[in-house]
């Protein structure tokens, strides 16, 4: 199990939700984060609280709906020279729940795949190649497991993209220490999940964190969060490196 003392973690959608979970959780394992939100006074709290717990934090901004926000926090976290370790690709958008499914506005797909797909793909695009130079590297990138909803179009096709991304980029991953995996929360009450979800936000844990743990060279799969609510750190990771990489059914 790889020990995240030291290291550097962003964290996207970090001020709440799965995110913050996230967040709180990776710091009391000792990592670094770089906590990402909309607007830096939504993390100011959540900083506080992991900077408690001993570790080093800082805050950056970017409204992932513009490409240019996106670009800008990336070329930030340059400039300070952090060297990141540890992607939470988490943030993401359900933009409305469609009744009239046929008429689905176009802008749906349009706001849904800038947030859910094309910023997670820059991101990646930007720190895989410096953790492959680094000789390690853990990405995570949150998926979700809706499925027959068209009332939810641009979210869940979004969603679809990103897997597909994932798995293809996964495959150029095989030999090296830098892993690429899908998390997947399960419906949690969240802001994004509503309030009738079927999850407490706190069941994510550890599950969405275990593959920054994992130390078994595989990329490629799909951690369902909701299969180790209640297990410990040490018994998520164990469990998860059993499982096949499957990127594909034929």
């Amino acid at each position: 199990m790889i020990q995240v003392e030291g290291k550097w973690a962003l964290i996207t959608g970090a001020s709440r939700g799965v995110g913050y979970q996230t967040a709180l959780f990776m710091a009391r394992q000792g990592c670094n984060l770089i906590l990402h939100s909309r607007k830096l006074e939504n993390t100011a709290k959540l900083e506080e609280e992991v900077k408690a717990l001993g570790i080093e934090a800082y805050s950056v901004q970017a409204e992932l709906a513009r490409q240019e926000d996106v670009e800008a926090m990336l070329r930030e976290i340059d400039a300070k020279g952090t060297p990141v370790d540890i992607v939470f690709n988490n943030a993401a958008v359900q933009i409305a729940y469609r009744k009239d499914y046929w008429q689905t506005p176009v802008e749906d797909f349009v706001q849904s795949f800038q947030i859910n797909f094309i910023s997670i793909a820059t991101i990646c695009h930007h720190f895989i190649p410096k953790m492959l130079e680094r000789g390690f590297g853990r990405v995570i990138n949150t998926t979700s497991g809706i499925r027959n909803e068209p009332e939810q179009a641009g979210y869940a096709a979004s969603k679809a993209a990103l897997d597909k991304f994932t798995k293809d980029l996964a495959s150029r991953l095989e030999g090296s220490n830098v892993l690429l995996n899908l998390a997947d929360p399960g419906w949690c009450r969240t802001d994004l999940g509503g309030p009738h979800a079927h999850h407490a936000v706190e069941s994510v844990i550890p599950g969405i964190a275990v593959g920054a743990f994992v130390d078994d060279g595989r990329s490629a799969r799909y951690f369902a969060a909701q299969d180790y609510t209640g297990m410990t750190l040490e018994e998520a990771v164990a469990k998860a490196e059993t499982m096949e990489a499957k990127p594909y059914v034929i």
